[in-house]
C-alpha cells in the first residue's frame, strides 16, 4: 500500500488555507485517506500526532457540517466514526447545522438591532443570502445526485 501521509498533509494544508483550524483540516484528510471505514478518536491522535481534546473538537465541528458522523462497531468500547455518504453534498445543504445557525442568528440580530440601523442592513444581506441559497441548493444537490447516480 501507498504512502498516503504527504497527499493527507498537503490536503490539510489547502484546507486551512481555505479557513479550517490546522488539527481539524489534519482530521479530515485523515479520514479522506483512512484505510478503513471507519477510525476512533484515539487512532486519530496516535497517526497525527496531536491531542485527543484537538481531535475531539475537530470531530465535534465535522460532525456539526455534517462530513462525518458515528459508526457502528459492534463488539467494540469506542466510539468510531467515518465520512458520512454524500458528505460533500451534506456540507452544501440546508442540513448544515452550522450554516443554519448563521441563519438563525442573523434574524435574531436583526430583532436586537432594529429595522434601520446600519448592522441591521448588514444582517439583512446575510439572511437574504442564506435564504436564496437554502431555497436554491437542493435543486442543485438533487440534480448533481442525478448525474452521479445515486
Amino acid at each position: 500500500m501507498a504512502d498516503t501521509t504527504e497527499a493527507a498533509e498537503r490536503l490539510a494544508l489547502v484546507l486551512t488555507q481555505g479557513g479550517l483550524q490546522k488539527s481539524t483540516a489534519r482530521v479530515l484528510a485523515a479520514f479522506m485517506f483512512a484505510d478503513t471505514d471507519s477510525v476512533t478518536a484515539g487512532e486519530l491522535a496516535d497517526r497525527l500526532g496531536i491531542s485527543s481534546g484537538s481531535v475531539s473538537g475537530a470531530i465535534k465541528m465535522l460532525s456539526t457540517v455534517g462530513l462525518i458522523e458515528r459508526a457502528p462497531a459492534p463488539g467494540s468500547r469506542r466510539e468510531h466514526h467515518r465520512m458520512r455518504d454524500g458528505a460533500w453534498a451534506t456540507l452544501m445543504s440546508t442540513q448544515n447545522a452550522a450554516v443554519r445557525a448563521m441563519l438563525e442568528a442573523a434574524d435574531e440580530g436583526i430583532e436586537a438591532t432594529g429595522e434601520d440601523s446600519p448592522a441591521a442592513r448588514r444582517l439583512h444581506e446575510m439572511r437574504d443570502f442564506y435564504g436564496y441559497m437554502f431555497r436554491e441548493l437542493p435543486a442543485l444537490i438533487d440534480r448533481w445526485r442525478t448525474e452521479r447516480g445515486t
